[in-house]
């Protein structure tokens, strides 16, 4: 091959290899593009599973709460009822 051959050659695969690398870049910039989408969406479903793990946090405050309170009216009524058997048990 001469030297003008080789040149037409290469002259000629140029404009495939420049629409090549233009199709890679207007793909990576799409998928910049994706990402930055998918990551305002994961944000998003953070921030909602947020909000719920502090709502359940309220509800097993408020479990706690009730706990206590059975506990404390549980005590109070086992106190009464040995006063009673006591008193039952001097007669």
């Amino acid at each position: 091959m001469t030297d003008t051959q080789i040149l037409i050659v290469a002259l000629a695969s140029v404009p495939t290899v420049v629409a090549v690398m233009m199709g890679i870049l207007v793909n990576n910039s799409r998928f910049t593009d994706l990402r930055s989408h998918l990551d305002a969406r994961f944000s998003d479903i953070d921030r909602r599973f947020s909000e719920i793990d502090r709502r359940f946090d309220n509800v097993d405050r408020r479990f706690d709460e009730m706990k206590d309170m059975w506990r404390s009216e549980l005590h109070r009524v086992e106190e009464v009822l040995d006063a009673r058997l006591k008193h039952l048990e001097e007669r």
